[in-house]
């Protein structure tokens, strides 16, 4: 893995989030940790299995998301820009527990664990109006097809690394 200073989290700070995601209309809560206008952005996600986000991409060559997994199992994937899954990394413990997603890249990511949290981060300044660009070939977060489409995503996260 590379050489990240990942957030050093008590159990009851984990458990709490975890409470707040479970609670949440998206199944997920993200913990800031950069103030508005750095340079390098990193937050701290809390996921249950059920959350969809759909897919997008970060415009901009130096959007290199980094993923590090803390707790859970999580498929990330890698799509064309057709929406059919190019390639798949599966974040477990003990085994790969960071990936990194060049700009430019259509990418999701599927809970396999009843919860998950991972560690991210991205250079670039936040802009929400050009910060990600969503895949028109996905539902939308919160869309009745959206369920539907994670777990087809899932159904395929299983298969291939079975």
């Amino acid at each position: 893995m590379e050489d990240a200073h990942i957030p050093q989290l008590s159990r009851q700070e984990i458990d709490a989030f975890l409470s707040r995601a479970a609670s949440s209309p998206r199944r997920r809560v993200p913990k800031i940790l950069h103030e508005p206008g750095d340079v390098l952005n990193r937050v701290v996600n809390f996921m249950m299995q059920d959350s969809y986000m759909q897919p997008h991409l970060h415009p901009g060559e130096e959007k290199i998301e980094k993923i590090f997994l803390i707790e859970g199992r999580i498929a990330v994937l890698m799509f064309d820009d057709r929406g059919a899954v190019k390639d798949l990394v599966m974040l477990e413990d003990g085994k790969v527990e960071y990936v990194e997603i060049p700009a430019f890249t259509w990418h999701t990511y599927v809970m396999l664990s009843a919860h998950a949290v991972s560690y991210e981060t991205m250079m670039g300044r936040y802009e929400p109006e050009t910060w990600k660009e969503f895949a028109e070939w996905a539902p939308s977060e919160g869309s009745p097809e959206s369920v539907t489409y994670r777990d087809v995503l899932k159904a395929e996260a299983v298969k291939r690394v079975a």
